[in-house]
């Protein structure tokens, strides 16, 4: 598997890097990638335009499972979260983003944060 830029972006964002944050949401801007989109959503508080963005440019199903990861944690339904990226990480294991999204719904109650 080869890694995008958008890829490391992405991995320096899970990994806490605060700088990621800023330079997703700038590159969401004029992005169509969906795991791109997904990832400044979780960042923004306007994050519905950005979903509808991503959901729209998703043209796989794991782009589409993705998205719906993200929107159902921006929502608070955290047994939907766990559903969805159950059901996503089994077909995709590699995708961190899902698992980085319920990471942190299963975080939040103890910690009191969120992405």
């Amino acid at each position: 598997m080869q890694t995008t830029s958008s890829d490391r972006l992405i991995r320096r964002f899970i990994a806490g890097d605060r700088a990621a944050s800023g330079v997703l949401v700038e590159r969401a801007g004029g992005s169509d990638e969906p795991a791109v989109l997904v990832a400044a959503a979780l960042v923004v508080p306007a994050w519905a335009p950005l979903l509808a963005r991503a959901a729209r440019a998703a043209r796989s199903g794991r782009d589409r499972q993705l998205v719906e990861i993200a929107a159902a944690h921006l929502r608070g339904e955290v047994d939907r979260v766990l559903l969805l990226a159950r059901d996503h990480l089994a077909d995709h294991p590699d995708s961190l983003l899902a698992a980085h999204i319920a990471a942190s719904c299963t975080d939040a109650p103890e910690t009191g944060e969120h992405l």
